[in-house]
């Protein structure tokens, strides 16, 4: 006999309002485990990710301004990458190492990305 599937965890999710990916805020459902700049994506909201997610660049720094304390921190590799983060502050981190979990995290997206050309 099989177990049933039972529907993955979620965080609510707020991102504060950015004039150009996210004018009017945000707030969404994410499914817990995965990995933040993925739900962005899912939402629409267009958070650069030149190294495709990888933490190989810091194109998807953002700011987690509430809900931290239920992430993990970040590891060595992130910590050199977002050296490179344009606007740093203790509350930095890369969306794509960060894990989707807790109740909510309160996200603030930064005014200017590492990378300097958008991609279409």
């Amino acid at each position: 006999m099989t177990e049933p599937v039972l529907p993955r965890p979620t965080t609510q999710v707020r991102v504060l309002p950015h004039a150009e990916l996210c004018p009017e805020g945000m707030s969404f459902e994410a499914k817990q485990g995965r990995k933040l700049v993925d739900e962005l994506l899912a939402h629409g909201i267009t958070i650069e990710h030149a190294c495709e997610k990888v933490c190989a660049c810091a194109t998807c720094h953002v700011h987690l301004r509430s809900g931290a304390e239920f992430v993990a921190p970040a590891d060595e590799e992130e910590e050199d990458q977002l050296d490179d983060a344009w606007g740093l502050d203790a509350q930095s981190r890369l969306s794509c190492c960060v894990r989707v979990k807790g109740t909510e995290l309160v996200i603030e997206l930064p005014r200017f990305s590492r990378n300097h050309a958008r991609e279409g």
